[in-house]
């Protein structure tokens, strides 16, 4: 592998400013996307009322940030990253602040909500792969895998502190979550601005015509990096169905909403946890021990989730499970930014994001299936037992069985 921020005195993760930079501009985009997810459909709900309307905008949010995925990465291979990046954020907070002032003027129209809705989703997902391209160029390959699991951290600090602040801002008033989240796009644009990234050789970059389909055809001819994405779609779809069911345990159990989210907590600080040691174990563990150990105690967790009382022990299993996430991501996503071409990273990353999108929207439907008889219970046992011939699955795969372990 090589990488252009390699060099023989590379400094430490922790002195690395244009890491900081980049890991920061990541989590600022993290952060907007999840105060987003729940200030757009509890704004419109509040001045239409309608639930129909409620759902739409956060189809659209969704709908858009999968389907951007592809196009973006073709953008990032094609344009400076760093350019790239700076555009997402301001157009970002340009449509941000462009809707606070016009809800402030009373002129709700849901078809400009729409299309702030679209921007956002489509641009938010667009500055996910220039980061993830952008990593190898700041730090060194000695230290790729260990910036990865320091990322993982971002998805569980967003996600424990997006949906809490936006309900928290949205009692202040309903145009607040959306203003803080156009000052947080500005901040990010003026941490971006001081990023130093290694501009890409002409030759490295792709031709436009094609560049697309080259880019899937790369994707689905590596045999390895198709075998992860199979793997990832498969999680995905565990973690958004698992979701879904354990949530309706709780009504089934009439849990109080503060012990659902002291229990939902619990994921989050598993996650937060597991990436905390993610690089560790990542280095001592041998990456097929760590896909396989993943998916078989995923399937054990869950069959004891579906066996323990509903409260302080499901958070603590669903914390062992957001535990193990961090190090599997990190040992996927390390080979496949250590394999790739520079010229083709963010088209890798924009494909790998379509289909794990995809499979986490296909998720929720899952679980809703699993739950037509009314017994989560029962639909845990299912989903557990489903999880247990994916883990076979892995097992039985020669790809994912001898998957290459980078140091």
């Amino acid at each position: 592998m090589t990488t252009e921020a390699a060099g023989p005195a590379a400094p430490p993760l922790s002195r690395n400013r244009d890491y900081h930079r980049l890991w920061g501009s990541q989590l600022i985009s993290e952060l907007v996307g999840q105060l987003c997810l729940v200030a757009f459909p509890l704004m419109v709900m509040t001045a239409t009322g309608s639930a129909l309307q409620m759902g739409a905008v956060t189809a659209v949010v969704a709908a858009s940030g999968m389907v951007a995925n592809v196009p973006a990465g073709v953008l990032v291979d094609r344009f400076d990253r760093k350019r790239v990046m700076l555009v997402c954020q301001c157009v970002r907070a340009v449509a941000m602040a462009g809707l606070v002032a016009v809800l402030l003027t009373d002129r709700f129209s849901l078809t400009y909500v729409l299309l702030v809705a679209v921007v956002e989703g489509m641009l938010g997902a667009a500055f996910d792969p220039a980061e993830h391209a952008a990593l190898p160029q700041v730090v060194h390959e000695s230290q790729l895998s260990a910036a990865i699991a320091r990322n993982t951290t971002r998805r569980y600090i967003a996600t424990l502190l997006g949906p809490a602040g936006a309900g928290f801002l949205f009692a202040a008033g309903p145009t607040v979550p959306l203003a803080v989240a156009a000052v947080l796009l500005v901040v990010s644009c003026v941490v971006l601005s001081f990023l130093r990234l290694p501009r890409s050789r002409p030759e490295a970059r792709p031709a436009r015509k094609g560049a697309l389909v080259e880019g899937f055809r790369w994707v689905l001819r590596h045999r390895v990096i198709r075998a992860t994405l199979v793997w990832l779609m498969c999680c995905e779809v565990f973690i958004s169905a698992l979701t879904t069911i354990v949530l309706a345990l709780s009504g089934e159990d009439s849990m109080a909403p503060g012990a659902l989210g002291m229990m939902m907590t619990g994921f989050g600080v598993g996650g937060l946890l597991g990436a905390s040691v993610a690089a560790r174990l990542h280095a001592v563990l041998r990456a097929s021990v760590i896909i396989l150990g993943f998916s078989w105690c995923a399937a054990a967790l869950t069959l004891i989730m579906a066996l323990v009382p509903t409260g302080v022990l499901t958070g603590v299993v669903l914390g062992g499970i957001g535990f193990l996430i961090p190090t599997a991501f990190t040992t996927i996503m390390t080979y496949q930014l250590a394999v790739a071409p520079d010229g083709l990273r963010g088209r890798l990353s924009g494909v790998v994001g379509l289909f794990a999108g995809a499979a986490g929207a296909v998720g929720p439907l899952v679980g809703g299936l699993l739950m037509t008889d009314g017994d989560s219970r029962s639909s845990l046992l299912v989903w557990a037992l489903c999880l247990a011939a994916v883990a076979l699955g892995t097992t039985l795969s020669p790809t994912l069985r001898r998957f290459p372990t980078l140091t």
